[in-house]
Formats: C-alpha cells, sequence, structure tokens
C-alpha cells in the first residue's frame, strides 16, 4: 500500500544558510593558477575527504564564482588547510574587492605547480578526477598526488557566520564578566547606527518586512518560560538590521554583537519581559520603513538607555545578599 507523500514547505535560502552555519567547518583557501601561470584562490568551508583508496578529496564552488572559469580550464588545484592564526588570510582570499589575492603573500609553487600558501596546517596538491555540476554550485573532485604539513597551530574554524576561535574568546570574557557594561553599549550604538543608516539606503521592503517579523517574535514570547525564544528573536532582530545594511564586514562585526548579547542575556542578566519597550523598536521599524536614518537611531539608543537601566537595577538587586535566617 502506498502513502501519500507529505506536502513540504518551501525552503527558506536564508534559514537553510542560518542551519548549515549550525555545522562547524574547517577552513581552507583553495588555489590554482590561469593559463598564463598566474596564481589565483579563493576561501573555502565546503572541503571534504571522499575516498581513500584512491585518495581524494572535494570543494564546491558557486557558478557565480568569478574564478569558476579558470578552476574549470585548470587541471590541478591545491587545498590549503588555516590556521587560527590565517584568519586575515580567510578575509583576504574571500574580498571581491582585492584584485591580487597573492600580493604580499608567502607562497611556493609544488611539485604539481600549483600554488601552496606558507605556514598551513597542511596543503593537498591534487589533479581533477572529475567534476559535476550540482545546483548553483559546480563540484570539483581531486585525487591527492601531493601533500605537505606545516604550523603545529589550532585550525581555524567557521561557526555560525564567525570564526569560532573569536566566539569562544568573548564568551569567556562574557560569563568573566570582563567586557564592561559601557564598552558594550558603546559597540552597540557605534556599529547599529551605522547599519541602520546603511539599511535605510540600502534595504528592501523584504528586509524591513523580516526586522518587523523578529519585533513580533519578540512580542509573542513574553511567559516566563519563553527567554530562550525571545533571545533567539532578540538576535534575530539585530542580525535582520545587519543583514538589510549590506556591508559584510560590518555583518560579521554584528554577529559577534549577537553571540555577546546571547551569552549577557542567558548567563549574566537574563531579562525579564519588557513590553515598556515594544514602542521603541516599532518605532526602529517604522523609521526604517520611512528612510529616516536619524529616527532610527535615536529609537535604537533609547531602547539600549532603557535596557539597560533594567540590567543595572536587576545587578543591584541581585548583588543585596539575602537576610540570614536564625
Amino acid at each position: 500500500m502506498s502513502h501519500p507523500i507529505p506536502q513540504c514547505e518551501p525552503i527558506d535560502p536564508k534559514l537553510f544558510r542560518q542551519l548549515l552555519g549550525c555545522f562547524p567547518t574547517g577552513v581552507a583557501i583553495i588555489t590554482t593558477h590561469t593559463a598564463d601561470g598566474k596564481p589565483v584562490g579563493l576561501t573555502c568551508n565546503s572541503f571534504s575527504s571522499v575516498s581513500l583508496e584512491p585518495p581524494l578529496v572535494l570543494f564546491s564552488l558557486r557558478k557565480a564564482s568569478s574564478l569558476l572559469g579558470t578552476f574549470v580550464e585548470a587541471d590541478t588545484f591545491a587545498i590549503n588547510i588555516l590556521s587560527q592564526s590565517q584568519d586575515q588570510l580567510s578575509g583576504r582570499f574571500a574580498s571581491s574587492r582585492i584584485a591580487d589575492k597573492f600580493e604580499g603573500v608567502a607562497w611556493r609553487a609544488g611539485p604539481l605547480g600549483t600554488p601552496l600558501i606558507d605556514d598551513c596546517l597542511a596543503s593537498f596538491e591534487c589533479r581533477v578526477h572529475a567534476r559535476h555540476e550540482a545546483g548553483d554550485h559546480d563540484i570539483f573532485i581531486g585525487e591527492v598526488k601531493h601533500m605537505s604539513t606545516g604550523s603545529a597551530d589550532h585550525a581555524l574554524v567557521f561557526y555560525k557566520g564567525a570564526y569560532m576561535m573569536l566566539a569562544e574568546s568573548l564568551r569567556k570574557l562574557v560569563l568573566e564578566g570582563q567586557l564592561g557594561t559601557v564598552d558594550i553599549d558603546e559597540a552597540y550604538r557605534a556599529l547599529y547606527g551605522k547599519l541602520l543608516r546603511l539599511a535605510c539606503e540600502r534595504g528592501s521592503d523584504e528586509e524591513v518586512d523580516a526586522i518587523e517579523a523578529a519585533v513580533d517574535e519578540i512580542e509573542r514570547h513574553q511567559g516566563a518560560d519563553a527567554l530562550p525564544l525571545r533571545i533567539e528573536a532578540t538576535a534575530r532582530f539585530f542580525s535582520s538590521i545587519a543583514s538589510a545594511g549590506h556591508n559584510e564586514a560590518l555583518r560579521l562585526m554584528a554577529q559577534t554583537m549577537t553571540s555577546v548579547l546571547r551569552e549577557r542575556m542567558t548567563h549574566v542578566i537574563p531579562m525579564r519581559p519588557r513590553p515598556d519597550v515594544f514602542p521603541l523598536r516599532r518605532k526602529v521599524v517604522h523609521c526604517l520603513r520611512m528612510r529616516d536614518a536619524e529616527g532610527a537611531v535615536d529609537a535604537l539608543d533609547e531602547l539600549i538607555t532603557m535596557l539597560r537601566k533594567e540590567g543595572a537595577a536587576r545587578v543591584d538587586e541581585a548583588a543585596v545578599p539575602a537576610p540570614i535566617e536564625g
């Protein structure tokens, strides 16, 4: 007896990307050379092993990548596994604004002639074994012909849109109380003030809708047992603002600040429901729709001020010792 196929909701691309980020990955720079011998490369976290016999590995590349044609024409490529001290290289090879990624970068040609970056944890030099089209990516499978080891440092790990090394360091600082409240507030005002101004210039109506949807979620989850849902909705409120600003560097900074927000709300100052600040978030959304940057920034400033007063009061309250019964 056949069973009816259940009807599934369409996959939301933004949520799909967000949930994929829950799987920590290493970071590599994939390199090859052009037909005239120029070294080229890009940052990638889609590297994976495939087979031991023969030794096969793969990476996937967006069809929209400007380097797709170069990799299609090349018969070799190299995987350079980055250490946590090479996060600047990761950013450099991921940037579309840097024309010559190899300028000032120490590298050497491997036995197959492909560029190998110095001081990486490991490098695998491969001949192309197969290439497959898969959706909006091409999958390149390479047979490892040469490999080498380098630095003994820890690996650079990418998790939820941020380098785990940075996220874990921030978490420790927050839990140990080494990040001052005043400093955090200044960072939020400066970062999100800039992002709100950019969102007024660049954000689409759909992106403002996403910010408003996060506000709806915050207001919906006000029960005593709804703190985890309220924290996630608050994080989406700020991350949606960052997305609407369309500045990748600031968006990554915002993801770092979101990690700080989650840790403080979860472990340092668990916040009670605050319906008194609902109008301020609504005002931020309204000003974004009206493209009123200064109004949006002022509303956010007032929101941070009111929430901070609450946080300070709760910290003071927690510092008062309980009476001794006797």
